[in-house]
């Protein structure tokens, strides 16, 4: 079939006049914006959406996850939906374009088949996942991963906040538990628009990165137990000092990492320190490990050189270490027709592009594994993203929503 032409673009004003009427639901307190998944906030930008997707001339599905699904009509009422979208949740201090960018441009390109009349045989359908950032209920990706069978729903409902507060009950609380089996849904195809969240295409003058893979991930929760005493009557040689075996670990991942260059992280995010008291030697200290790359073979030789090292690293200076897995997903090798769709779309629009590796964790990378996946990036400045300051400017989010645009519409077969 013929690709779309490339004179075909979206309203660049109306996607970022979008953009900045979502960003007024859950304001941050430093410009971005603090909307976490099933807070009142969550909801309203959860009903703005909605509302949207109505005036698209679209239907809303919900699923008991409250995974959210706006059906386009396709021509041929058995082919399978072609599916496009991010998620609405944001970090505590997070910014307007992660995920937002993914869900608002798919909705604009909508806005734009429908201001230019065009069909296709595929229905076309935006989504919304649940709790893509995994801050207030871990793991992250907990919907879409339930979704594609990585959790049950059992599990994913009573996952816990900070204040005790579970997963299922709050979802119930803001009134988006709806009626559909999750997973139930088939797809043709996904496609998932997102900012870089790093710094390789503006530093590399990319209009668009064309994402191959996405890292795999392995947390590892480690905690260092050793003796609390006083910092000043306590001699150097009798101490058992929780903080120093964490110092230690610090610099065990960190050279982990570099040896396995290029294309490997790792870093420790989460440190809880006991009792966290000025004059008093740390007697634990609880932290997580998050090593990435993705090459699996290479991800699970860095874990297994950590696990081997960080034990001894504490047992000879007199501490206990410990360790489990807490999340971890393999790293995913999109589906090649739909990497190819996303690279012909690009080079047809004149923007420049550049295969890239997706640094962090993305509900695309759970879909992948249940239907042909793909995803679409765009610059952000220096890189910032997880922060209020995260931002990107009109020209690349409509240079990636022109290229989501033209992906999904010669995936789902323009007719007429």
């Amino acid at each position: 079939m013929p690709a779309p032409g490339e004179n075909l673009r979206i309203d660049p004003a109306r996607l970022w006049d979008s953009l900045m009427e979502m960003a007024k639901i859950g304001p941050g307190v430093a410009g971005g914006n603090n909307r976490q998944t099933l807070t009142d906030d969550d909801a309203k930008g959860r009903a703005l959406f909605q509302k949207w997707c109505e005036a698209a001339g679209m239907t809303m599905g919900v699923d008991t996850m409250g995974n959210m699904f706006a059906t386009r009509a396709g021509e041929d009422p058995d082919a399978l939906p072609v599916y496009m979208g991010s998620h609405l949740d944001t970090q505590p201090t997070g910014g307007k374009y992660d995920g937002v960018l993914g869900v608002l441009g798919a909705l604009e390109a909508v806005r734009t088949m429908n201001d230019l009349g065009i069909k296709t045989k595929h229905p076309i359908v935006v989504v919304n996942w649940t709790n893509e950032e995994g801050t207030r209920f871990a793991p992250a990706m907990l919907a879409s991963g339930v979704f594609a069978g990585k959790h049950t729903q059992d599990f994913a409902y009573d996952r816990e906040d900070h204040d005790g507060k579970k997963f299922g009950d709050e979802l119930k609380r803001i009134g988006w538990v709806g009626d559909e089996q999750v997973g139930a849904r088939k797809m043709h195809a996904l496609f998932e628009l997102h900012i870089e969240q790093g710094p390789i295409l503006e530093a590399e003058h990319k209009d668009i990165g064309v994402v191959t893979h996405g890292q795999g991930l392995r947390w590892i929760e480690c905690t260092v137990t050793g003796k609390e005493s006083h910092t000043g009557s306590t001699p150097m040689h009798m101490r058992k000092n929780a903080g120093r075996g964490l110092a230690l670990v610090t610099e065990l991942v960190h050279e982990i990492a570099m040896k396995n260059q290029p294309n490997a992280v790792g870093a420790i995010g989460h440190i809880d320190v006991y009792p966290n008291s000025r004059n008093i030697i740390p007697g634990k200290v609880v932290f997580t490990v998050d090593m990435r790359t993705h090459i699996l073979p290479k991800l699970n030789a860095m874990v297994a050189e950590f696990m081997e090292r960080a034990p001894k690293l504490c047992a000879d200076i007199g501490v206990e270490f410990e360790s489990k897995i807490v999340g971890q997903f393999d790293p995913p090798a999109f589906n090649e027709t739909c990497v190819k769709a996303v690279r012909s779309a690009a080079e047809r629009l004149g923007y420049s592009h550049m295969d890239i590796v997706s640094g962090a964790g993305h509900d695309a990378c759970w879909i992948n594994d249940v239907a042909p996946t793909a995803m679409i990036m765009c610059p952000c400045v220096d890189g910032l993203s997880h922060n209020e300051a995260e931002e990107i400017s009109p020209e690349w989010a409509a240079a990636g929503t022109d290229v989501l645009l033209h992906a999904v519409l010669e995936t789902a077969e323009v007719v007429g």
